[in-house]
């Protein structure tokens, strides 16, 4: 398993991020312990969660299986880089969400107990609130640094312009700032290319993945139609892309790989992606993902899957004068 580093960290990160949403609403407890086992065999250090993850079971429960995990071998924490978020609305309270300073220290100490650590390693905003001051947000991280409850911040689903704003007002505070940015980004979706990647390479942090399959909708047979893939919204958009998927299908066939395997192989070879965040709901389809880092596409396949899910554009310096 290659590692990467995180930003302008010196944190060092697998190149495939275990993301835990399907643990607990789509995923037994049991089954979930087992990709997690397997996953870090396989030389994945890095796993993501957040604390409003749990679905139809409740806020809280992902990461209270993952917090069970844990406990079963106290090693299991030194071998990993832990990642949870904060922001989402935890209960009917009208201060139990968002990003207040109140907010993000209780919302820590819930989740170090949900999760059985003393420390979490990356603490992401899992979206902007618009209503809380960046000042207000980093009172509240530096506070928690300072009393090694977190040790890096990261951002998610953040602009480009949030993520400077929240890098200069660290910097005025000299602080170390935003070390991640969480966002959607797959052939299917490469809006982050206008301006979010600019603003992370500019500003040094290293860009995580989440939904690198769109939903399922680039792992081809190899993803099984379960999930988010029976629903009729991804019915009808698949049936809308047929032929670009086709083709696809048809790219990855001539290479030898499933669209799975060259869908994640495609992220990991973009630059400034450091870790692509795989979701598998069993261990095989753990097993399929894991072969993606091995894969390298040589130029000529990078262009021809370019043409097939053309990029957005030359932004930001296209309209730049």
């Amino acid at each position: 398993m290659p590692f990467r580093t995180l930003g302008r960290s010196a944190l060092k990160v697998s190149s495939l991020c275990l993301g835990t949403m399907n643990f607990g609403p789509r995923t037994s407890e049991a089954e979930s312990h087992a990709i997690l086992g397997a996953a870090v065999d396989a030389g994945v250090n890095f796993i993501d969660t957040a604390n409003q993850y749990g679905g139809r079971l409740g806020v809280g429960v992902t990461e209270t299986i993952l917090g069970q995990w844990l406990s079963e071998d106290r090693s299991r924490r030194d071998r990993i880089v832990l990642a949870t978020k904060v922001h989402e609305p935890m209960s009917d309270d009208i201060n139990d969400r968002g990003l207040s300073a109140r907010h993000i220290r209780r919302a820590c100490e819930a989740s170090l107990r949900r999760l059985k650590v003393d420390h979490i390693d990356l603490y992401q905003m899992h979206h902007i609130d618009r209503a809380a001051p960046m000042d207000e947000v980093w009172q509240a991280m530096d506070l928690l640094i300072a009393q090694g409850k977190i040790t890096y911040v990261g951002s998610s689903n953040f602009p480009g312009w949030k993520i400077a704003q929240a890098n200069e007002t660290a910097a005025a505070r000299r602080g170390l700032g935003l070390v991640s940015e969480q966002s959607l980004y797959n052939l299917i979706e490469r809006r982050v290319e206008l301006e979010v990647i600019p603003a992370c390479r500019e500003y040094g942090l290293g860009l995580l993945v989440w939904s690198p399959l769109a939903g399922g909708l680039l792992a081809g047979d190899s993803g099984g139609a379960d999930g988010r893939r029976r629903s009729e919204t991804a019915a009808k958009e698949a049936a809308a892309r047929a032929p670009q998927l086709a083709r696809f299908a048809r790219l990855c066939a001539d290479l030898g790989e499933t669209p799975e395997a060259v869908a994640l192989a495609w992220l990991l070879a973009q630059a400034g992606v450091t870790s692509a965040i795989i979701g598998p709901a069993s261990r095989a389809q753990l097993t399929s993902a894991l072969r993606a880092p091995q894969i390298r596409l040589e130029a000529e396949v990078l262009a021809a899957i370019d043409d097939i899910f053309p990029p957005c554009g030359p932004a930001p310096e296209a309209y730049a004068w």
